[in-house]
C-alpha cells in the first residue's frame, strides 16, 4: 500500500526549496515544472528537479515531478527528463482526454522509462471531470489530482468556505478512482496564514474518503499527516473486529457484535484496511 497522505508542492526552480523538502515528513512530493516556474527558468527548473529525483535524499518520500504539457514549448523535453529521472511518477497537468495520456505514455516509452513509472493526472478542467471513468482507467494512470483553483476558474464559481460548489465534482472524481483503483488526492488550500480553515477543509476531504491532500506549504503536512493516520483507538478497534469475526467463524456463529454493534465482512475489510494503512505509515 502507497501512503499519499500529504503531497507536497515544491517549485523545481528554487534550489533552497528543494533542499529544505529533504527534512519535511511530507510522504510525496511533486516538484514542480509547470505552473510555479517562469518561462526563463524552466530549463534550470528541470535540470534542478532531475537532479533532485536521482539524489535518494528524501528518506524514502514518494518522489514525482509535474512536467509542462505535450503543447508547450517546454513539454517533450520535460517527459524525456523524467523519463531517466528516477522520479516514481510524471504529473501531467489538465488532462483532458485519453489520448493525451496516450502521447504521454509514447513519449515516456520513446525515452527509454522505465517500467512501473506511472502517470499521475490532474482533473482541473470540466472536459477531465466528464471524461474523468476513462482517465482514471488508463493502464498508467496510478493517481487522480484534483486542482480544485483550476476548477473554480473554468466554473466561473466563487472560492467559498465549504466548496459547496466544488463538491458535485469531487464526489465524481472519487467515484472513478475508486471504480478504477487508483489513489484521489485533494486539492490545495490556498491561505497558508489559516490554518483552522485548512484544517476544516482538510476534514472535509478525509470524511469525503480521499487518500490524502495537496499541500502548498511545509507548516501543512504535520496535520495532513495526522489527520489521515489511524490512532491508536482506531488500530485497537480493528483489531477487535477482526479477532471477534475469526472467533465467531470458528465457532460457527453468524451474528458478531463489538462494542454492540453487529460486525459483517464489510466491517472486518474496513478493519483490515486501517491495519493496513497504519502498518504502511510505520
Amino acid at each position: 500500500m502507497k501512503v499519499r497522505r500529504s503531497v507536497l508542492y515544491m517549485p523545481a526552480a528554487n534550489a533552497r526549496a528543494l533542499e529544505k523538502a529533504k527534512s519535511i515528513d511530507a510522504d510525496a512530493f511533486i516538484f514542480d515544472l509547470e505552473d510555479a516556474v517562469a518561462p526563463d527558468a524552466k530549463e534550470t527548473a528541470r535540470a534542478q528537479a532531475v537532479a533532485a529525483a536521482a539524489s535518494g535524499d528524501y528518506r524514502g518520500a514518494e518522489i514525482t515531478i509535474r512536467c509542462n504539457g505535450l503543447d508547450t514549448p517546454w513539454g517533450a523535453a520535460d517527459l524525456a527528463a523524467v523519463a531517466a529521472s528516477g522520479a516514481s511518477a510524471v504529473v501531467i497537468p489538465k488532462v483532458g482526454s485519453t489520448e493525451e495520456l496516450d502521447a504521454v505514455s509514447a513519449a515516456l516509452d520513446t525515452a527509454g522509462a522505465p517500467v512501473g513509472m506511472t502517470i499521475w493526472a490532474m482533473i482541473e478542467t470540466p472536459t477531465a471531470i466528464l471524461d474523468v471513468r476513462e482517465i482514471a482507467a488508463h493502464s498508467l494512470v496510478d493517481c487522480l489530482v484534483l486542482g480544485t483553483n483550476d476548477l473554480y476558474r473554468e466554473l466561473r464559481a466563487p472560492m467559498v468556505a465549504g466548496r459547496h460548489p466544488l463538491l458535485p465534482h469531487l464526489a465524481t472524481t472519487l467515484l472513478a478512482g475508486r471504480e478504477a483503483g487508483v489513489s484521489v488526492l485533494d486539492g490545495v488550500y490556498n491561505d497558508v496564514r489559516d490554518p483552522d480553515g485548512f484544517l476544516t477543509e482538510a476534514t472535509q476531504g478525509f470524511e469525503m474518503g480521499f487518500d490524502g491532500k495537496t499541500l502548498i506549504h511545509p507548516s501543512q503536512v504535520e496535520p495532513t499527516n495526522t489527520l489521515w493516520a489511524p490512532d491508536d483507538d482506531e488500530v485497537a478497534h480493528a483489531r477487535a473486529v477482526i479477532d471477534a469475526f475469526t472467533e465467531a467463524e470458528a465457532e460457527g456463529r453468524g451474528v458478531v457484535t463489538v462494542d454492540g454493534r453487529m460486525i459483517e465482512n464489510l466491517h472486518v475489510e474496513m478493519a483490515k484496511r486501517t491495519l493496513a494503512i497504519a502498518a504502511a505509515i510505520r
